[in-house]
C-alpha cells in the first residue's frame, strides 16, 4: 500500500522539479531542448521530440530532439510539411492527443521518427497550445517497448504548455534588442500566396493567421473584384483541411430549387427527373471547405437550412426524412451589406450573426495603391508566360498612368486590363495606349468654376453609389435618399450612362 502511494508522489516530485528547472532557464533557445529532455525523463522513453509551428501555421519544424540521453544533432533544421505525416496532422487538426501502445510501422506512417536498431513500439503525441488556446506545436515521446503512455498525457501537456509560454515570453523580451539595429519596417507576415504588401493587406494577413487553425466560419466582405475567392482558397490551402476538397458555389447563379438540390443533394424520386440518389456539395466537401460566394443572394428558405448545417452539422437531402452529419468548414462571401439586408428582412438575423463570427473585409484596390504596380507586373508576367512570349517591359509613363487610376472594378479589372495590354503589345514595351482606362470626361480642374466643381463632386458621388449597387438605380436612389425619377434626371444632366457604371 505504501509503495502504491509513494510511486505517484515520487512522480509528482519529479514533475515539480522539472517545472522549477524550466522556470529558471534564462535563454529562450535552451527551453526547447530542456523540454524534450524533461519529457523523456518523466516518461522513461528513449525519444522525445518537440515540433513548433511557424507564424503562418503551415510549416512544422522539429525544434528539439532528445534521443538516448543526449541531444540529437542535425546538420540542418528538420522541417516537415505536416500534410504528409498522418499522425502529426491528426493531433494538430483535431487538437487531441494520440497514444499508440502498439505502434505498427506497416499501418502507421512513422518517417518522422529517427532510425533506430530497435523499432519504435509505442508513441504519445500531444498538441501544445499557446496563450490564445491555439495549437502552436507538438510534444512527442516514443519507446522501443510496448507501453501504454496515455497516463503521461496530462502532466506532459501541462509541462509543455508552461515551457511554451516561457519560450514565447523570453522571445518577446529579446525582440526589441534584436530589432534595434535595423530601423527598417518590421518583417511582413506571410502573404499566404496572395500579392500585396500595403498596410491594408498586412491587416488581412494578420486576420488570416488567426483563423487558419480555428474551425469557425469566415465571412469575407468587400467590393466585387477584390479577390474574395482567392482569400477563401488561401484559408483552405494554408489551413488544416488543405488535404481535403475545396468546393465553390455561387449562390446567385442558380434558382432556389436547383441551388437547394445542388447544396443538399436528393434521393431518388424526390422530384420529377430524380432517377437516382445524388450527393450534394456539403457531402462533396465533407472534411474540407465549402465556399459560398454571394451569400447575400441566397433565398430565405435556404438560409434556414444553411443555419441548421452551421449549428448542428447535419444535412437532410431532398426527399429524405433522415439527416446525416457532415464536417464542413463554411467560408461565405458577399459584396452586399448584410446588416442592411437584415434590417430589410431579406437576410436572416440569426444566420448573419452565425456567419459574421469572424468577418474579414477585403480592401478595394484604391485603398491599397502601393500594390497596384506589384499586381500589374505579376499579371503581365503570367500572361506573357501563358502566351509563350518574352516578358514585357514597362514604360514609366504607363506605371504613372496605372497608379493614377481608381480601378472601380478592383483587382479583377486590373487583371483584365493588363492581359489585354499584353495581347496588344507588339514592341515588347507596355505603353499607356495599350490600356483602355475609363476616364470621366470633365474639364481641367484648374479651369473649373464653382458650379462645375460642384457638378464634378455630385457626378463622382452618383457614380460611386451606382457602382457599389452594381448599376441598380432603384437601390442607389434609396441609398442616396432620392426618388428614382430624380436620380435619373441627375444622371441625364451629368451625362452618366450605363457604360460609365
Amino acid at each position: 500500500m505504501l509503495g502504491q502511494i509513494a510511486q505517484p508522489l515520487a512522480y509528482a516530485e519529479q514533475l515539480l522539479q522539472q517545472f522549477t528547472r524550466l522556470s529558471r532557464l534564462a535563454g529562450a533557445e535552451r527551453l526547447p531542448v530542456a523540454l524534450a529532455e524533461a519529457a523523456a525523463q518523466l516518461s522513461g522513453c528513449r525519444l522525445a521530440q518537440l515540433y513548433l509551428l511557424d507564424s503562418t501555421h503551415t510549416r512544422l519544424t522539429l525544434t528539439a530532439e532528445w534521443l538516448d540521453g543526449q541531444l540529437a544533432e542535425h546538420e540542418t533544421s528538420l522541417s516537415s510539411d505536416y500534410d504528409g505525416e498522418q499522425l502529426l496532422q491528426y493531433c494538430l487538426c483535431q487538437n487531441r492527443h494520440l497514444s499508440l501502445a502498439s505502434l505498427d510501422p506497416s499501418l502507421h506512417e512513422t518517417s518522422f521518427l529517427p532510425a533506430a536498431e530497435k523499432p519504435w513500439r509505442s508513441l504519445l503525441c500531444l498538441p501544445l497550445q499557446d496563450e490564445q488556446a491555439r495549437v502552436a506545436g507538438l510534444l512527442l515521446v516514443a519507446s522501443s517497448s510496448t507501453r501504454d503512455l496515455d497516463g503521461f498525457a496530462a502532466s506532459l501537456a501541462s509541462l509543455g504548455a508552461f515551457a511554451l509560454a516561457q519560450h514565447q515570453l523570453l522571445q518577446r523580451l529579446r525582440a526589441p534588442k534584436a530589432a534595434a539595429p535595423e530601423a527598417v519596417s518590421p518583417a511582413l507576415p506571410s502573404d499566404y500566396g496572395l500579392i500585396g504588401s500595403s498596410p491594408a493587406m498586412r491587416a488581412v494577413y494578420q486576420l488570416l493567421g488567426k483563423v487558419l487553425h480555428n474551425p469557425v466560419s469566415v465571412l469575407l466582405t468587400g467590393e466585387t473584384g477584390t479577390g474574395k475567392e482567392l482569400v477563401a482558397r488561401a484559408i483552405h490551402d494554408c489551413g488544416f483541411r488543405r488535404s481535403q476538397a475545396f468546393i465553390v458555389q455561387n449562390c446567385a447563379s442558380l434558382p432556389e430549387s436547383l441551388l437547394e438540390s445542388e447544396l443538399f443533394g436528393y434521393r431518388k424520386g424526390a422530384f420529377t427527373g430524380a432517377e437516382r440518389d445524388r450527393k450534394g456539395l456539403f457531402d462533396a466537401a465533407d472534411g474540407g471547405t465549402l465556399f459560398l460566394d454571394e451569400i447575400g443572394d441566397m433565398p430565405l428558405a435556404l438560409q434556414a437550412k444553411l443555419l441548421r448545417v452551421l449549428q448542428e452539422g447535419e444535412v437532410r437531402p431532398l426527399g429524405s426524412t433522415a439527416t446525416h452529419r457532415v464536417d464542413v468548414r463554411i467560408v461565405a462571401a458577399t459584396h452586399r451589406d448584410l446588416r442592411s439586408l437584415v434590417e430589410q428582412g431579406r437576410f436572416r438575423e440569426d444566420l448573419f450573426y452565425r456567419l459574421s463570427h469572424f468577418p474579414i473585409e477585403l480592401p478595394p484596390l484604391r485603398d491599397r495603391a502601393e500594390d497596384i504596380l506589384q499586381l500589374a507586373r505579376h499579371f503581365a508576367d503570367t500572361a506573357s508566360t501563358f502566351l509563350q512570349r518574352d516578358t514585357c517591359r514597362w514604360a514609366d509613363t504607363t506605371l504613372t498612368h496605372l497608379a493614377a487610376y481608381a480601378f472601380p472594378g478592383n483587382v479583377r479589372e486590373l487583371k483584365g486590363l493588363v492581359e489585354r495590354a499584353v495581347l496588344l503589345c507588339e514592341g515588347g514595351e507596355l505603353l499607356p495606349e495599350h490600356f483602355a482606362l475609363r476616364r470621366d470626361s470633365r474639364p481641367d480642374d484648374g479651369c473649373m468654376n464653382l458650379r462645375e466643381r460642384m457638378e464634378q463632386v455630385e457626378r463622382n458621388l452618383l457614380l460611386d453609389c451606382l457602382r457599389k449597387n452594381r448599376g441598380n438605380q432603384s437601390q442607389a436612389a434609396r441609398e442616396l435618399g432620392l426618388p428614382r425619377r430624380t436620380l435619373l434626371y441627375r444622371m441625364d444632366r451629368l451625362s452618366i450612362s450605363p457604360a460609365d457604371v
